[in-house]
């Protein structure tokens, strides 16, 4: 097999797996951006761990000199970290007052402590 033709060759593999790659890194970064507008560290810290994998496997596109799928990847992160910490501070004052309503009622039906009854019984 030629040069040219093995280079063709690999060019038919690295770009889809580019491509498939950004599409993973797309999916993770909106998935990092719901869980920071959330709070939800651990699912933000685990999304972004795959996107890194994504990120990676985009960069095998450029193989072919395609490097659009990476920078999809990147700005699609960077996008999503500043959204969604917007969206977190935007609606704090909401998840605020709905974890406020939602403790009052829970205090005023919490049940009584239970006391230690002190009565002798007679055993017959």
């Amino acid at each position: 097999m030629s040069t040219l033709g093995l280079t063709n060759t690999l060019v038919s593999v690295f770009v889809p797996i580019g491509v498939a790659g950004a599409v993973i890194a797309l999916v993770c970064a909106l998935v990092a951006a719901f869980a920071i507008a959330r709070g939800a560290a651990g699912l933000a810290g685990g999304a972004i761990g795959v996107w890194i994998v994504g990120a990676l496997l985009s960069v095998s596109a450029s193989f072919a000199a395609l490097w659009t799928p990476f920078f999809v990847a990147a700005i699609g992160l960077g996008v999503a970290l500043v959204a969604g910490t917007v969206l977190r501070v935007a609606f704090a004052p909401l998840l605020a007052r709905r974890a406020a309503a939602a403790k009052a009622p829970a205090a005023a039906s919490a049940p009584r402590p239970a006391t230690l009854n002190t009565d002798v019984v007679a055993v017959a």
